[in-house]
């Protein structure tokens, strides 16, 4: 399975160039002013690294894992071009274990595993911020075909009631490719 993930997430980045779009999330820019002043901030599932990108321009050490190797090279020669403070590792996220690390703030974008919430709770440090964003049910035809990359109503609050919730929503957001997606996002933050 992660050789086949690995190869269709490479064949989508093969032809990135540094010119490429890689946008952070609406809920990460909408939301800037809780992010911490400085610390470490990880990018799941990272792709061409928009939110890695973005966190390491606020001041932060950004990290990006994602399952393409040939993202994360784009995104290390996209840090080095710039002189960005980015950190890349390929991961298959889907694998039940990851790095023993913490971070003051974790960003997700358009990646959904159900058994991964608790895991990614302990990737975020005690008063680190989580950043989530991602699809909507029900599904949309100019998004994933695979339901259970859809997050139900309510969902993310409820996985993470035991956090203060700064924001939570649903609607309509604009994508980097112009079209129009439903969205659930949430920033919240783990207690003490």
């Amino acid at each position: 399975m992660q050789a086949d993930d690995q190869r269709k997430w490479n064949e989508k980045y093969r032809n990135a160039t540094l010119s490429t779009p890689a946008e952070p999330a609406w809920v990460l820019r909408q939301h800037t002013r809780l992010l911490p002043l400085q610390g470490k901030a990880l990018d799941m599932a990272a792709g061409l690294g928009g939110n890695a990108r973005y966190l390491a321009q606020c001041g932060l050490s950004a990290y990006a894992w994602d399952i393409s190797d040939t993202a994360m090279e784009h995104l290390a020669d996209y840090a080095r071009r710039f002189k960005l403070p980015i950190q890349t590792r390929v991961i298959d996220l889907n694998q039940p274990h990851w790095p023993d690390e913490q971070f003051h703030v974790v960003a997700i974008s358009r990646w959904l595993d159900r058994t991964a919430f608790a895991r990614i709770g302990h990737l975020v440090k005690p008063e680190g911020f989580l950043f989530w964003q991602t699809f909507l049910a029900p599904v949309q035809s100019n998004a994933p075909r695979n339901p259970d990359y859809y997050l139900h109503s309510g969902e993310l609050v409820r996985a993470y009631a035991t956090w203060r919730i700064h924001v939570h929503g649903e609607g309509w957001l604009d994508d980097q490719d112009g079209q129009k997606r439903r969205y659930s996002w949430i920033v919240a933050q783990k207690p003490a």
